[in-house]
């Protein structure tokens, strides 16, 4: 009852937003244009969410990938009214609780994005035979640490490495542990790895181990116990696990970059970034990594920019899809839909630091 109570209070927000709309009247054929596709998207958000909410309390069965068309409407609703305040700037509103750009977002949505989460949080929920642990913060913290020790990393370079490690968490899945994906049948997890990459991050795991254990016997001990109780089973649906092998699959290589990072993004939530590009964009970040000049480096690849794009970058509005290029310095700042996460991660990184 609660699910149906948050998500008629979201239409009831819907009603009175489209309304506020339907009484501005634009001035010319292009502002009219950008009111009334806006107008579409939001209606077609709240119809696919009503869907979704409905097939979810009947217990009825859900189609393949079903956060798909949920992702799809809340971008085409962000997209327009892009547009729309592009085409009349008088329509930017206030300042919202997600943080996203008042340009890019009208707050008096915000019960509808709420709704939204609460039905990607049942959807992507961990399969009964998931194993969780009891410390999911603390896992990802020592764990990176103790990897970037291994590969020669000081004390306070390691801490960063956990610090920013915390946030590739809270970006992948919220910080929610052995979560499914609702848009993917391929990505699972803590965070969110393939079967390849989870079995690479598991060799080089192995290949890294005893110089680990030279440095954390502990965190050894604790690894014996997760390989035991995961053995038999997928091992991305172990936390402690799929944490080891996602950051030995596609981050670990590059903690040794980390004190060179940290002098050129000194803002902990940018180095946060930069390693978020590392799991979307590999290639062309540790090509600008290796470049000397990361934050002009530019990527002008269709198939880069379409990745970015996927990602929630240079994703919302015509101006922004039709880019056909862009330096670091424009990616880290366009990564704006990730800042309400790593500041999550901010938080509970001091929380445990006082613990």
């Amino acid at each position: 009852m609660r699910g149906r109570r948050h998500a008629i209070a979201a239409m009831a927000a819907l009603g009175l937003c489209l309304a506020t709309f339907a009484a501005g009247e634009a001035q010319t054929p292009g502002q009219a244009d950008a009111v009334a596709s806006y107008d579409r998207a939001l209606a077609e958000f709240k119809a696919v969410l009503t869907e979704r909410r409905s097939q979810i309390e009947a217990k009825q069965p859900l189609p393949n990938l079903p956060g798909q068309a949920l992702y799809l409407a809340r971008v085409a609703v962000i997209s327009t009214y892009k547009d729309l305040t592009d085409a009349i700037p008088s329509r930017i509103g206030k300042p919202n609780k997600f943080e996203i750009p008042p340009a890019y977002f009208d707050a008096g949505i915000e019960p509808l994005v709420d709704e939204y989460a609460r039905l990607f949080e049942i959807m992507e929920a961990p399969p009964a035979s998931a194993q969780n642990s009891a410390t999911p913060f603390r896992d990802v913290v020592d764990l990176a640490a103790a990897i970037a020790r291994a590969k020669g990393l000081a004390p306070g370079d390691a801490e960063a490495a956990g610090r920013i490690s915390l946030g590739l968490f809270f970006a992948e899945t919220n910080g929610k542990q052995n979560v499914r994906n609702a848009r993917s049948n391929t990505y699972m997890g803590s965070l969110q790895t393939g079967p390849s990459e989870d079995r690479n991050g598991r060799r080089k795991w192995e290949a890294i181990r005893s110089a680990v254990a030279a440095i954390d016997p502990g965190l050894i001990a604790r690894d014996d116990k997760e390989e035991a109780r995961a053995r038999g089973t997928d091992y991305r649906f172990n936390h402690w696990t799929n944490v080891r092998d996602g950051l030995m699959n596609a981050h670990a290589d590059l903690f040794r970059e980390i004190p060179g990072i940290v002098k050129t993004l000194p803002d902990p939530i940018d180095q946060m970034k930069l390693f978020e590009l590392i799991q979307i964009v590999p290639t062309p970040t540790r090509s600008a990594l290796k470049s000397g000049d990361l934050l002009n480096y530019r990527v002008s690849s269709p198939t880069i920019m379409k990745h970015l794009r996927n990602n929630s970058i240079f994703a919302f509005g015509q101006a922004d899809r039709a880019r056909t290029s862009a330096s670091f310095r424009e990616i880290l700042g366009a990564m704006w839909l990730f800042k309400r996460k790593f500041q999550r991660a901010m938080a509970k990184y001091e929380e445990l630091k006082e613990r």
